[in-house]
């Protein structure tokens, strides 16, 4: 609830990214990402991101076109996240890049693929000095 009573939503509690071949999905997210696998059923695989659920599916409808949400990661450190994910592998669209020059700090982000050549993305958040 709001301060006014109203209904509103604030709290991401999971995130569904559809896949192709989830064996292949899982062995990415969880070898080259370093994410943490929490459990697998029937077309679906789980891992937990600080408290948020990542669930990778097969769609129920199997298609050639097949859509995903674009993940933003928070990282400190986008330039070292990069150089750790490259060593494995991960496929990057560019490198890390200011997408903003905000009042308090500029947003960095740095684009990559999954095993299903989904859309993911690096953020940072840096202080003007650095």
């Amino acid at each position: 609830m709001t301060q006014h009573g109203e209904f509103g939503l604030s709290t991401i509690g999971q995130v569904s990214v559809t896949v192709k071949e989830l064996d292949r999905a899982v062995t990415f997210y969880r070898d080259q990402l370093g994410m943490q696998f929490l459990f697998r059923v029937p077309n679906m695989a789980f891992f937990d991101c600080s408290g948020v659920r990542l669930m990778l599916s097969i769609p129920e409808e199997q298609s050639d076109d097949i859509h995903s949400s674009i993940l933003y990661y928070r990282v400190d450190d986008i330039h070292d996240a990069y150089r750790v994910l490259k060593d494995r592998n991960v496929p990057f669209d560019g490198e890390p890049h200011k997408i903003a020059d905000l009042q308090d700090h500029e947003l960095w982000m740095a684009f990559f693929r999954d095993s299903e050549m989904n859309i993911l993305a690096l953020m940072a958040e840096k202080p003007h000095d650095e």
